[in-house]
């Protein structure tokens, strides 16, 4: 499945519009990005301001496109007339950056075109301590490391650590043990533990996914509108459990059984890889939580409208704000 992607750059010169076209073009049609563009978008009257919003909420993936105006405009150093949209979209990603900064991190990319420079680009997307994205042409070689980005896939992963050996002049004298099977002691970690954070819409309780019913869940669901739509949880272990267990999917009577579900777990601020799920379809995933004391849980649907009065526009005339129904199905810490 393709990342939603929004383009957001500034309108320098005729050349520059074209230059970025040109790039929006080859992602979208050529590597298969569902990319968004706003000269894609200008055959109707429009309120530029709430489609920036809807664009912005919606993406998975940023790409801001250095360029001297842009920088000038998100650096606050462009009079007030100048580039407006570029000065409302900017405010808008520093807020979101000042919100999570590790999280908006991963999903603010800023792309340096050919004929530009990572000198150009803004302040607040730290050009020199934090990683950029320098497009030398056209290619699928030449965004190799964009899409590295936006699918967390690099070339060369972690492989998995193997048994310690010790030092050679270690004692060799053990002994003799007789084997015992370790019993793993599960606790439901919504009666052992109280988050130290709880976002808004979060409800514990039961949950059904696939038919299967979990008692002590943790389901994201909103009733009208999202307080937020990637609100998570977080609980202190306390370095004492060493394996977290959970089943997460889309409710089984969800009212959008069409919504796809995103679930990310983070041990000590550490993102852990995506787990996507679909309704009738939940995923059980399982990590080791040795020695972690934070753990943070996260589940969204990519495609929720955000903004409160973008969101209530679209109830007050009968369109779904596309809310999430999702749940982590009895979370369990083994000690």
């Amino acid at each position: 499945m393709s990342p939603r992607v929004f383009i957001t750059y500034s309108h320098d010169s005729d050349e520059h519009k074209s230059l970025v076209r040109e790039f929006a073009n080859f992602l979208r049609v050529e590597a298969g990005i569902d990319v968004h563009l706003d000269q894609w978008y200008d055959n109707q009257r429009r309120d530029w301001s709430s489609w920036a919003i809807e664009q912005l909420t919606r993406a998975d993936f940023v790409l801001v496109i250095a360029s001297p105006d842009y920088q000038s405009r998100a650096d606050g150093l462009a009079q007030s007339h100048e580039g407006r949209g570029a000065q409302f979209e900017t405010a808008i990603l520093r807020n979101d950056m000042t919100r999570n900064l590790n999280e908006q991190t991963r999903r603010i990319l800023p792309v340096v075109l050919p004929g530009r420079s990572i000198d150009e680009i803004p302040m607040f997307l730290m050009a020199y301590s934090a990683t950029h994205y320098v497009i030398s042409e056209f290619t699928l070689a030449g965004i190799a490391d964009l899409r590295v980005a936006l699918t967390g896939q690099g070339e060369h992963p972690m492989p998995e650590l193997g048994e310690f050996v010790g030092s050679p002049f270690a004692e060799t004298f053990t002994a003799t043990t007789i084997a015992v099977p370790v019993r793993r002691k599960a606790r439901l970690l919504t009666t052992v533990l109280e988050p130290v954070k709880r976002g808004p819409d979060l409800i514990f309780g039961g949950a059904d996914l696939d038919a299967e019913h979990y008692g002590n869940s943790i389901v994201h669901r909103c009733a009208v509108l999202c307080g937020d739509p990637r609100s998570a949880v977080e609980y202190n272990l306390g370095r004492r459990y060493r394996e977290f267990e959970t089943m997460v999917g889309v409710l089984d009577d969800a009212a959008d059984a069409g919504q796809i579900g995103y679930f990310q777990v983070f041990l000590d601020n550490e993102p852990q890889k995506h787990v996507v799920t679909t309704h009738g379809s939940p995923i059980r995933i399982h990590y080791d939580v040795t020695r972690v004391l934070r753990l943070r849980l996260v589940a969204y649907r990519p495609d929720t409208i955000g903004n409160p009065m973008l969101g209530g526009v679209l109830s007050a005339v009968g369109r779904s704000s596309r809310l999430p129904e999702l749940a982590w199905g009895d979370p369990t810490l083994f000690v």
